[in-house]
């Protein structure tokens, strides 16, 4: 496969992936917002997913003050914010448009109606247009072009591409909603285990989609450490770290099984991998959460630039 197709597959799963999760960081702080005591904070909450999202420099250029209405427009309406949904689909839309015969028709006819639909989003009266409405449609999006990917498309070199992506991508965005809730929501240590504390972890639960699983798996109450073990260490929660860790070096693995040839980027993976599994809860909170995220926020990038060396800069082709 050319370097330049295999690049727009990659980055048409990481934009998908990246709109999925901007609508998600909208729904946690409307949630939060609605407690009464949330403003407390390390700052607030609204201001705390723009810290998290690395995007707090860009909106305050833009808007000035962190409130609700122009974090909607932020994270879901403005071009100039490259992580935001409507960047996110036309961006995701317009890669697989140059590689439209590497796709399936339902997968292009997925893009392609979220795209549609976006603009005509755009073009409604925003007073027409509730958050809720916005984050469920955007998550309706994703899952569509997501399950078109899995249900019709071959699963060669082009798959794999597109699903390194997508894990790299599902990888940093569950760090950073963790490290919303745990360094910057909870407003001191007196509140670890109180109602807040733990209102705040079900919303974070909630707006991944994995509420319920969560129950399923460890049932009675919500702590801290059954959190963080669910969402970064159990490999049956789809979103956590370790399930995106495993996915990425199977995809890996297989890619390097199909050109003959190992890379640097399936060592550091592997790497990442083995790392997390010989980790535990108890060593996460000794380190810090906020220290293990952002140094695990660091590997990813790492690991998302050497696949860039290797595989889509078009040097090894």
């Amino acid at each position: 496969m050319l370097s330049r197709t295999a690049d727009n597959l990659y980055w048409l799963a990481r934009y998908m992936e990246r709109a999925d999760t901007a609508a998600r960081a909208l729904e946690v702080g409307a949630r939060i917002a609605l407690m009464p005591s949330a403003g407390h904070g390390y700052r607030n909450e609204w201001d705390a997913l723009l810290q998290a999202s690395g995007t707090a420099e860009i909106f305050r250029r833009k808007y000035g003050d962190a409130v609700q209405r122009n974090l909607e427009s932020h994270f879901f309406f403005d071009v100039d914010n490259p992580s935001s949904v409507a960047a996110c689909i036309t961006r995701a839309r317009e890669n697989g448009r140059i590689v439209r015969t590497a796709l399936t028709a339902q997968v292009w006819d997925a893009l392609n109606s979220a795209f549609q639909e976006l603009r005509q989003l755009e073009r409604a009266p925003r007073s027409d247009l509730s958050l809720f409405r916005l984050t469920e449609w955007t998550l309706k999006q994703a899952a569509l072009v997501r399950g078109a990917i899995d249900a019709t498309l071959l699963r060669n070199d082009g798959s794999q591409f597109l699903n390194i992506g997508y894990h790299l991508e599902r990888a940093d965005n569950t760090a950073r909603l963790l490290d919303v809730k745990y360094y910057v929501l909870l407003p001191k240590a007196d509140f670890v285990g109180s109602g807040l504390d733990n209102y705040q972890w079900s919303t974070l639960l909630r707006a991944m989609s994995v509420h319920r699983a969560f129950h399923w798996a460890y049932g009675g109450e919500i702590t801290a450490p059954k959190i963080a073990d669910f969402l970064i260490l159990n490999n049956q929660c789809p979103r956590a770290l370790i399930t995106c860790a495993e996915g990425l070096h199977q995809n890996l693995a297989k890619l390097a099984k199909f050109y003959h040839r190992e890379s640097a980027a399936q060592d550091a993976a592997s790497a990442l991998l083995h790392r997390l599994q010989q980790t535990s809860v108890e060593e996460i909170f000794d380190e810090g959460m906020h220290e293990f995220l952002t140094r695990f926020i660091r590997e990813v990038a790492e690991i998302g630039r050497i696949v860039h060396e290797v595989y889509l800069s078009g040097d090894n082709r």
